[in-house]
């Protein structure tokens, strides 16, 4: 069985009087994939930065591999090094061309030989269909090719757990198969993740597990076959059926 690399106990997350997550716990196993899901606000991705501190909690523990991610922030650097993130809206500096956007934390935080550094980042770029936009500006890509870059940039720190806060949100429908295709690589070599998505047919294509968060507690856990297909709640039921569509007819007049 495969051993455990992070471990989430009793999280609680506050803005002022507002209890965003609650007492929230479970375990990733390397080389799982986890997905999260659940309604806008419940809390998904608050619980992704709280995972690589970037926000504050205030209760629980998170660990990884037996580490504390301290709140006094004396390991945060390592920590994100090793929790890798992949956010919504690339994040990519506009004024840094795509390699140089690759090339900043391994050479600035990990203080890699620039040569070393950047044979991997083109190596990464091929995989991902990139290898021609190494110099290309970030207003030169497509939103699908920003999130691809984007991806490289966490990979190439060599991370041990990657989150992914809703990745495809922000793209042409046309563009998230690209990015979804990327991730399903990742999953296929053994990548430890967890992802935060409303593409309900890729999170039981990619998942290991589903977590389904509502109001900022965990109401449901399973494998993807026992979420999709046979909810324990009521909850996830109705969350589940908003994602189908049934035609209906009145008067032989469809609706």
């Amino acid at each position: 069985m495969p051993n455990e690399i992070l471990s989430i106990s009793h999280l609680t997350k506050q803005y002022d009087a507002q209890t965003v997550l609650r007492d929230i716990s479970f375990d990733v196993r390397e080389g799982e994939v986890i997905v999260i899901v659940g309604p806008s606000g419940c809390g998904k991705s608050t619980l992704l930065r709280c995972m690589n501190a970037l926000e504050d909690i205030q209760s629980g523990e998170i660990r990884l591999r037996g580490e504390p991610v301290r709140r006094d922030g004396s390991n945060l650097a390592e920590i994100r090094q090793k929790i890798g993130m992949v956010f919504q809206s690339y994040e990519l500096f506009p004024h840094l061309n795509v390699l140089d956007n690759i090339l900043l934390a391994p050479l600035k935080v990990q203080k890699r030989p620039r040569k070393e550094a950047e044979a991997e980042a083109l190596r990464l770029l091929s995989r991902v269909g990139l290898a021609d936009k190494a110099r290309s500006f970030p207003r030169q890509l497509s939103g699908g090719q920003k999130q691809r870059v984007a991806i490289v940039r966490a990979l190439i720190m060599h991370p041990e757990v990657l989150l992914f806060d809703e990745v495809t949100a922000a793209l042409d429908p046309e563009m998230v198969r690209e990015v979804l295709d990327v991730l399903l690589e990742l999953a296929d070599q053994g990548k430890t993740m967890l992802i935060v998505t409303h593409e309900m047919q890729f999170a039981r294509a990619v998942a290991d597990k589903v977590i389904f968060l509502e109001d900022g507690v965990i109401k449901e856990t399973g494998t993807p076959a026992q979420f999709f297909d046979a909810p324990k709640t009521e909850r996830a039921k109705e969350f589940l059926r908003t994602f189908s569509f049934e035609r209906k007819r009145t008067n032989n007049i469809a609706i």
